[in-house]
């Protein structure tokens, strides 16, 4: 059998290139990252959930749907980060794995805020801010965007620094200052959390979309989840 030549050479290497960056999207999003700029109360975070788990493909699917045909967002990278997103704070331990110099996980995006600074607060360096103000961005896209009565929830129930915080405003700026890394390592991630941030409220909408769908199914996921948060 004759073997078949691509005759189209720039082609397959577009999509190699695909490839590679949802490789180091998906990179960017487990603990290795995390765990290279190791911080103490760090050093114990667990992956995320593997690609193939069942959340993964079920998020995958409704975020695929939602995204597309209700937002028009159809850019792979964004869908491919936040199918991410949602599958990693299945975890506990991803979800409020950032904490202060007591060890004490924070859930408040005030007191996150006020670590990530690395001037006038205990940020270390610039690469501790800029892996504090990612997870700033992930943590209020998913509020806001699966569980958004959990904000006021928290805000109503305790004192906290968050309560004089614009909550969409700080997922944006953080994933705005994420993308403002674009030298070196983080060079060919920045244009993505740039996306990040000017689709913000798009992506909080579509995943409002796709926490009705998880809600209509009865999926038990969103009420294991909205126990910890809640």
């Amino acid at each position: 059998m004759a073997r078949r030549v691509d005759a189209n050479p720039q082609s397959h290497g577009a999509c190699e290139e695909t490839l590679a960056l949802q490789r180091e999207v998906r990179y960017e999003l487990t603990s290795h990252l995390y765990v290279r700029w190791a911080q103490p109360e760090e050093t114990n975070t667990k992956a995320m959930i593997p690609e193939s788990h069942a959340l993964q493909q079920l998020f995958t699917e409704l975020i695929d749907h939602h995204f597309d045909r209700d937002i028009g967002l159809r850019d792979p990278e964004v869908k491919d980060y936040i199918v991410n997103v949602l599958a990693e704070f299945c975890e506990c331990e991803q979800l409020y794995k950032i904490c202060d110099a007591e060890q004490r996980p924070l859930h408040d995006v005030g007191e996150m805020l006020l670590v990530a600074d690395p001037i006038y607060g205990p940020a270390p360096s610039f690469d501790r801010e800029r892996q504090v103000r990612k997870h700033i961005g992930d943590y209020t896209l998913f509020f806001s965007g699966m569980f958004p009565e959990s904000v006021n929830h928290y805000r109503l129930r305790r004192q906290r620094l968050e309560n004089f915080i614009d909550f969409i405003r700080a997922g944006k700026e953080s994933y705005y200052i994420v993308s403002k890394f674009d030298q070196f390592e983080y060079a060919r991630l920045s244009p993505l959390f740039a996306k990040l941030a000017r689709e913000f409220e798009s992506c909080v909408y579509g995943l409002n979309l796709v926490k009705g769908d998880l809600e209509e199914m009865q999926h038990p996921i969103t009420r294991q989840v909205k126990e910890i948060v809640m």
